[in-house]
């Protein structure tokens, strides 16, 4: 594979950055990582898959088996866009249950009506 070697505009591109304090530069560098990593918050808040929702679920607690029952349940609905683990941990709070048996009832049928939606 052949590169083309890229011109040396160092000199060039440091203009703007030669005059900036250490304080100047260290806001600089952190406002430059907001813009890389605002669309990918952007998407992550808008975007999700069942697999996430399984490993959200996973973390919570839930066996693999469970986690996967409550994404296909909510997939069902419609509502897994709305976030599995922040349904189920919304629900056990209005219900004063734990995280487990918010799930566990979830999965016998009770409270799908009830979602925090």
């Amino acid at each position: 594979m052949h590169c083309t070697e890229r011109p040396d505009d160092f000199e060039q591109r440091r203009e703007k950055l030669k005059g900036m304090s250490d304080e100047e530069l260290h806001r600089y560098f952190w406002q430059l990582v907001e813009q890389i990593v605002e669309p990918l918050i952007d998407e992550a808040r808008t975007h999700t898959t069942p697999s996430i929702e399984r490993s959200v679920l996973l973390r919570m607690g839930f066996s693999s088996i469970e986690a996967k029952q409550l994404v296909e349940k909510m997939l069902q609905r419609n509502v897994l866009g709305h976030g599995a683990g922040r349904l189920i941990l919304e629900l056990a709070k209005a219900k004063r249950l734990s995280i487990r048996e918010t799930g566990v009832a979830l999965l016998s049928g009770q409270y799908w009506e009830e979602l925090p939606v």
